[in-house]
């Protein structure tokens, strides 16, 4: 799989990055780190607003011009560790042929690992991969400090509010493979710019 080009961070405004992630538990605001992850930010926002080229797992059709994670499922949900979400094989009715949380957008990319970025507390949002270089579409947000996940783990962005929709979502009764018993939908993901903390 070959590198995309990434589209350039086009959201109008001033002051910092946010993206307010809309979902069936409440709303979650998350600053973006343009500036120390630029490739990681540029790719969720592409994602975001569908500008990017991503392919769906299960369809094969190219969804560029459709936001890719309007309607994506949180899939795997830990308490006091982290929820997880952006596979778009959560669009569908999962199954034996159709398993949430291997999916991607058809695309893999490289991690940026500035140091100062750490997962060092509740809130961080940061790409989930199955290895050094395997970013794709899927990020999670933590409920607790996981430093074992440093230099691992991309970190892009930070909760500022809505942390307790985090807790709630980490909480929802859940089956096999950490997956949610009921649905727990990422509607869509607005971006925006706002020199204030936002709330939620």
């Amino acid at each position: 799989m070959t590198e995309p080009q990434f589209p350039a961070i086009d959201v109008p405004g001033e002051g910092q990055l946010h993206a307010r992630l809309h979902t069936t538990q409440g709303a979650i605001v998350v600053r973006l780190y343009e500036d120390k992850a630029p490739k990681t930010v540029a790719n969720f926002v592409g994602l975001a607003k569908g500008t990017i080229d991503w392919v769906d797992p299960v369809t094969k059709k190219s969804g560029k011009g459709t936001p890719m994670f309007d309607g994506v499922k949180f899939h795997r949900v830990i308490p006091g560790f982290m929820i997880q979400c952006g596979d778009p094989r959560s669009k569908h009715a999962a199954s034996a042929d159709n398993r949430w949380g291997t999916g991607g957008p058809g695309y893999r990319f490289a991690d940026e690992f500035p140091p100062e970025l750490r997962h060092e507390g509740a809130g961080v949002l940061s790409m989930a991969n199955s290895g050094p270089g395997t970013n794709g579409s899927q990020w999670f947000i933590t409920e607790g400090p996981t430093p074992h996940l440093d230099r691992r783990h991309s970190v892009f962005g930070k909760v500022v509010a809505g942390l307790d929709v985090v807790k709630r979502i980490a909480n929802v009764p859940r089956g096999a493979g950490d997956k949610p018993n009921e649905d727990v939908v990422l509607q869509r993901v607005e971006l925006f710019r706002s020199a204030a903390t936002p709330t939620a």
